[in-house]
């Protein structure tokens, strides 16, 4: 670790797996209610354990990427982070508003947007915190050294702050609600948020590869192209069936299909900079993760978008366990395997030890990574399942649910399995760090 403030991240870190480990129980909680419908039923309905579900995976991504670039800025920047009092408050505020929100929804309070049901108040706490985090940010990387991975990383997070503000924006006309909404929801994801992915990508790939910065920096661009090229237009294939004009229908065909292109260039990226590159980084996990990122964010964001993306397909599979297959394959490779790729390489130089249990992170890698395949093929049939029975031969919803016990069982199984391997990640990294000994130390003798 070069800068004492580095050490600012850890926190973040800290609260961002605690809310992972928090969202992994409440995704089991709505998976149970799919086996058993009556679960919890009184206690917490599906409604709510659902909001809570994907309302954590938004707060903790958001607290990582939060990490991550304090992390990684004072070195990028050749200087200590602007406040580190500041980075504190700020996570304070954020905290205090997700919680706030997470307990507004147990008693029914909330705005009904999905992703956005945030109480008002909490959506200006959580634009306060996010502004006062790009204001520290930004000034320590205007009082040094501007690098591609800096800027092209600021330039994700202040448009992710400004697409944000769509929030606010809640129209009576539904169909203007959704047009609006998915400015947020898409254009985060499928957009913006590429560009905060490729810079921690690149900054992972610099530190462990060994390759030429400019080497790196040249892809980096190149990829943010691509992203932002296929994925604004490409938000036209949420705009199918919510009542906007049919040109819709060809554009967000084109572009959403074009939005594989950049993720197959982080796959090649990727692979191409280790292969390219010095190999023998000590930490192997960090090295695991970041590749395992990039060849699984191809899959669930790229070829499992890319099956339901074109509109003559959409037309059956909207809204079915299809989209469910590739929502969390997609999250779940692009952004959450990212922030775990930066905690495993930075909490080591955090603590000062050298990399350290590595053998049950790697562990918990494949677990988690194996589980999540596993989730994804099954909800992937039962999609298609659901898709013949229901939108081609016409029965009726709760008649095809009857027939999907199955899979929703194995699904409920696989996140048992996501959250022991979450358990195992997160002692393997904020857990005893076990003394190693260097590969140039000679065994004791008996005498010695």
């Amino acid at each position: 670790m070069k800068y004492e403030t580095q050490k600012v991240a850890l926190p973040f870190f800290m609260v961002a797996m605690a809310l992972f480990a928090l969202q992994i129980v409440f995704g089991l909680a709505a998976a149970a209610a799919y086996v058993w419908p009556h679960f919890m039923s009184e206690a917490m309905p599906f409604n709510i354990t659902r909001t809570s579900h994907t309302n954590l995976l938004i707060v903790w991504l958001l607290i990582g990427f939060m990490g991550c670039t304090y992390y990684l800025m004072p070195e990028e920047a050749e200087n200590e982070i602007y406040s580190p009092n500041l980075a504190y408050l700020q996570l304070g505020l954020f905290a205090i508003a997700g919680a706030g929100a997470l307990i507004s929804y147990q008693f029914g309070i909330h705005e009904g947007r999905h992703y956005l049901e945030q109480p008002l108040w909490s959506k200006i706490l959580i634009t306060i915190s996010f502004l006062m985090f790009l204001f520290n940010t930004s000034l320590t990387m205007l009082k040094g050294r501007k690098t591609a991975i800096n800027m092209v990383l600021m330039l994700g997070l202040w448009l992710a702050a400004v697409f944000w503000l769509f929030a606010f924006y809640n129209p009576d006309n539904l169909a203007l609600d959704k047009l609006w909404w998915w400015w947020i929801v898409h254009i985060w994801v499928e957009g913006v948020w590429e560009l905060i992915m490729a810079s921690l990508l690149g900054y992972l790939l610099i530190k462990m590869t060994g390759v030429d910065r400019e080497i790196i920096e040249k892809w980096l661009y190149v990829i943010v192209g691509l992203a932002l090229f296929s994925g604004l237009l490409g938000t036209g294939h949420h705009y199918y069936w919510i009542g906007t004009p049919a040109y819709w229908q060809p554009i967000g065909s084109i572009f959403s299909t074009l939005e594989v292109i950049p993720f197959f260039a982080m796959v090649v990226f990727a692979f191409y900079m280790f292969w390219k590159g010095n190999r023998n980084h000590p930490n192997k996990a960090a090295m695991l993760w970041t590749m395992g990122c990039a060849a699984v964010a191809f899959f669930g964001a790229g070829v499992w978008g890319f099956m339901h993306t074109l509109s003559w397909i959409n037309y059956y599979t909207h809204g079915t366990q299809v989209t469910a297959a590739h929502g969390h394959l997609a999250f779940y490779g692009a952004y959450v395997m990212l922030i775990m790729g930066i905690i495993t390489y930075a909490m080591p130089q955090i603590r000062r030890v050298q990399p350290y249990n590595q053998v049950l992170n790697m562990w918990a890698f494949w677990i988690m990574t194996s589980a999540m395949w596993f989730m994804t093929f099954t909800l992937t049939f039962a999609g298609v399942v659901q898709t013949h029975l229901q939108r081609v031969l016409g029965m009726n919803f709760m008649q095809v649910q009857d027939q999907l016990d199955l899979f929703y069982v194995m699904r409920f199984g696989t996140g048992i399995f996501v959250g022991i391997a979450a358990l195992m990640f997160i002692y393997a990294v904020f857990g005893p760090a076990r003394e190693q000994v260097p590969a140039t130390s000679k065994p004791l003798t008996a005498a010695e």
